[in-house]
């Protein structure tokens, strides 16, 4: 299926963009493998939300002003909005290098929300935003969007503070996850490597609520803790 396609299946306004690309492609297939060990999978992760990100900000709003070459004087463009990053910790972390690697002037602001295990929904535990919003837009960062409750939380808490524009930038998605997200806040652009199968049920021999194929969670096996 192509991206296009992809697009029009999950996304209620064509808003889920699964990335086409050769290398991204070949980076999430290192990362599903059991064997890569958790130094390579924080690279890959790195690695990869840096081309997912670059994807995400293709329609950034530019601010046009001449300056001057070695040569002569020219039309430029900088960025016209402000920028912040929201990794969910801890599993969001690793995804940070990679963007700031793109966007050194972005703010980082950090969300801490982990998944009851036995009911699945989001707890929040850490949230240090100022009173008044200071970007114009979000990046959400999590690699996983498995259940959507997690995303969900995030975009409330944003759109509470007052960001309009929102967009979540994650490594892999469940098609429940997607559905879960869309059907609160449609209007957020979903950017990932891959939409995987489904989502772990209590028939398999798995704990539920995991991305099925997926790479397994994201936290143990950026911080070894699996």
């Amino acid at each position: 299926m192509s991206r296009s396609d992809l697009s029009s299946a999950w996304g209620t306004a064509g808003n889920v963009y699964p990335s086409a690309h050769p290398l991204a492609r070949h980076k999430l297939t290192l990362l599903r493998r059991k064997t890569t060990e958790p130094k390579k999978f924080r690279e890959l992760v790195a690695e990869l939300a840096m081309m997912l990100v670059y994807e995400a900000t293709q329609d950034l709003p530019l601010h046009l002003e001449p300056i001057e070459t070695p040569l002569t004087v020219t039309q430029g463009a900088t960025m016209a909005a402000k920028i912040g990053l929201i990794p969910i910790l801890r599993a969001g972390l690793g995804m940070v290098e990679g963007a700031w690697k793109l966007l050194p002037q972005a703010e980082v602001w950090h969300l801490g929300l982990y998944r009851d295990e036995k009911t699945l929904q989001p707890v929040a535990y850490y949230n240090k935003l100022p009173t008044e919003p200071t970007v114009q837009l979000c990046l959400i960062l999590d690699p996983m969007l498995a259940t959507g409750g997690s995303a969900i939380a995030a975009v409330d808490v944003l759109k509470n503070w007052g960001v309009s524009r929102i967009k979540f930038v994650g490594l892999i998605a469940a098609p429940e996850g997607i559905t879960a997200l869309h059907s609160v806040h449609p209007d957020v652009d979903i950017h990932v490597a891959a939409v995987d199968e489904r989502l772990t049920t209590r028939d398999d021999p798995f704990p539920p609520g995991f991305i099925w194929p997926g790479l397994g969670d994201a936290g143990d096996r950026q911080f070894g803790t699996g």
